[in-house]
């Protein structure tokens, strides 16, 4: 009997960690690419998103979060979403490998007008890929009123 009992303990326990076991997730490098604009209460981003790969990944969310308030009432694109009075999500869609994505035109109007506001971009969710370098997607952009373009 002590056989028996001893060979289904066993027996479990070589089971369970098989379970376990999951497969690794797929790696992609998502990048941001793009250019702000400010020019009195209205910020206009441009931003293009890309994946280098080695694997797709199926959608992609951006976050793009302001030093300053934004007024209450926005017009955003349909791939976009207000996070909290400062930061504004986006999707970007499927993104293949060594391909731009479609780039995002994200208007958006200030609660006051600035003479200066920092942007901080970063993907926020990725379809569960690892990406091992996140400095090409996530920074930080400071963006003066003199109505020029600010590249990131």
């Amino acid at each position: 009997m002590r056989a028996w009992v001893l060979s289904g303990v066993c027996a479990g326990a070589v089971l369970v960690p098989g379970v376990a076991v999951a497969a690794p997730a797929p790696e992609a490098d998502v990048a941001l690419h793009g250019s702000a604009v400010l020019e009195g209460d209205r910020v206009e981003v441009r931003l293009t998103p890309r994946n280098a790969g080695p694997a797709a990944v199926s959608d992609a969310t951006v976050r793009l979060r302001w030093s300053a308030a934004l007024a209450d009432d926005q017009e955003l694109p349909a791939r976009c979403v207000r996070e909290d009075e400062r930061t504004v999500l986006c999707g970007t869609g499927a993104l293949a490998v060594d391909v731009a994505g479609d780039q995002l035109r994200l208007p958006v109007r200030l609660r006051e007008p600035a003479t200066e506001v920092t942007l901080e971009i970063e993907t926020a969710w990725n379809s569960g890929a690892v990406d091992k370098d996140r400095s090409n997607d996530r920074m930080a952009v400071l963006v003066l009123a003199t109505g020029d373009s600010y590249a990131f």
